[in-house]
């Protein structure tokens, strides 16, 4: 995370958005963004908007500008702690709202700031339920196409970056392209990792819950 001065309430507002939640491989990535008010032109300029418009290329180096320069927090959930997670919550959006909690958290402990914009993906109270004593105190707004906000929009880069960072080490790691997605490709490349490195392997690179894995493991 960014360190910096401490900013009065009324100088800007978190964004929070995720990425990983509709993908088979890899982690969950839940990302914030402090953005001060006088810095939204500034990081229109730059090119922050939804990530789902944004190559990975322009993604990368875009998250490089602002993982150096502004406040921000990035938590990753790996495959192993996201199954043994959803396992236990049984309720994906408990555990988004969990991820989205804790980075609105680390970043108030940098900034002051008395609101926060989330990208719609369940019941507000979910996040409300898991924020601790600080996120209590700030305004909670949850909105469909969050990305449209610059502070979601920027963290939608942040989470994305990570996403496929991670996606990529684990491609390297077991020597099995692992897409992205959940798509024919995705469970193609399933079936191989199977052959490769059986299903006891399969928790460590994949969200189990999905049908996917109960298709593969039929045929293999």
């Amino acid at each position: 995370m960014t360190q910096g001065v401490l900013f009065p309430p009324a100088a800007g507002h978190i964004g929070t958005d995720e990425s990983g939640k509709g993908d088979y491989f890899g982690p969950l990535v839940v990302a914030g963004f402090y953005c001060p008010d006088a810095q939204v032109p500034v990081l229109r300029e730059l090119g922050v908007r939804d990530s789902k418009k944004i190559s990975d290329g322009r993604i990368r180096e875009i998250a490089d500008t602002l993982r150096n320069g502004y406040v921000h927090s990035v938590v990753s959930v790996g495959p192993e702690k996201y199954n043994a997670l959803y396992a236990k919550l049984g309720n994906l959006n408990r555990l988004l709202a969990w991820a989205h909690a804790r980075v609105i958290e680390n970043i108030l402990g940098v900034v002051d700031c008395a609101r926060a914009v989330t990208d719609q993906f369940g019941d507000e109270r979910y996040v409300l339920n898991a924020l601790m004593a600080k996120g209590k105190r700030i305004e909670l707004v949850q909105r469909h196409r969050g990305e449209e906000d610059v502070a979601v929009a920027a963290a939608s880069i942040l989470a994305r970056a990570d996403f496929v960072q991670r996606l990529k080490a684990l491609s390297r790691e077991w020597a099995v392209d692992l897409h992205k997605g959940a798509g024919p490709p995705v469970e193609a490349a399933a079936a191989a990792f199977l052959l490769r490195h059986g299903p006891q392997a399969l928790p460590q690179v994949a969200k189990m819950h999905f049908k996917i894995t109960e298709r593969v493991l039929s045929r293999v």
